[in-house]
């Protein structure tokens, strides 16, 4: 049977990481593996994710660093790279490896729900969907996954700061268009949320104006404020 590796990357996420890891308990007793990559948590993310996942390994922050140390350490064979405030859909492992058998793709991504009643964040759902599908360019809260020789051939995330799932999905659709599932992969609300709604839809698009323009993304990650997540 074709095996997941789930990967998780983790930087202060003690709030929501036993949640998270629990969700995933189904998909590990069905043979397929969870695995952390924290960097540098100092809020016990690390003593609480022990147990509920197979493998929790500590990296220099930076999630493009942490998701390619997470692949290095995976058995499965295909990677499938999710943010520690999302929830994969219900049969997740059977829409992935069922639909990269039919289709013949290298990679792909769910359909995205956000987690607020927000109209503003209804339409922006929308459009990452859409988005995706018409440009091939896919983002985190998606749960990009990938064929394992697929992620080895395009020599994993680039080692940047910021737009790391862009600058994957521009490598990856030279393979293959991405696989778009419709089921739902529910992502939190808390980055729009926590700096309001309509600021951080105008601040994404700069960014993503500014990174299409050439900007490095170590620049752009100071504007945003990150430390990696």
């Amino acid at each position: 049977m074709k095996r997941l590796s789930i990967i998780i990357p983790t930087l202060d996420e003690a709030d929501g990481i036993v949640a998270a890891l629990e969700s995933l308990g189904e998909l590990r007793r069905r043979g397929h593996e969870v695995i952390v990559v924290d960097g540098g948590s100092g809020d016990g993310t690390v003593n609480l994710a022990e147990g509920l996942a197979d493998r929790v390994l500590a990296a220099s922050a930076g999630r493009a660093g942490q998701m390619n140390a997470g692949a290095r350490a995976a058995a499965g064979d295909v990677l499938l790279f999710l943010h520690a405030d999302s929830r994969l859909p219900e049969e997740a492992d059977r829409l992935v490896l069922q639909g990269l058998a039919a289709g013949g793709a290298a990679w792909g991504r769910f359909d995205v729900r956000i987690a607020s009643a927000h109209p503003l964040l209804r339409v922006v759902e929308t459009m990452m969907n859409l988005r995706s599908r018409l440009t091939c360019i896919c983002t985190g809260d998606q749960g990009i996954f990938v064929r394992r020789e697929a992620f080895d051939a395009i020599g994993g995330y680039p080692g940047q700061a910021l737009m790391e799932d862009i600058a994957i999905s521009a490598r990856l659709r030279r393979l293959s268009a991405p696989l778009c599932l419709r089921e739902r992969c529910l992502t939190s609300a808390r980055r729009w949320e926590s700096r309001g709604v309509l600021r951080t839809i105008v601040l994404m698009w700069w960014l993503r104006l500014q990174y299409a323009l050439g900007v490095a993304p170590a620049r752009l990650a100071r504007g945003y404020g990150t430390r990696g997540h």
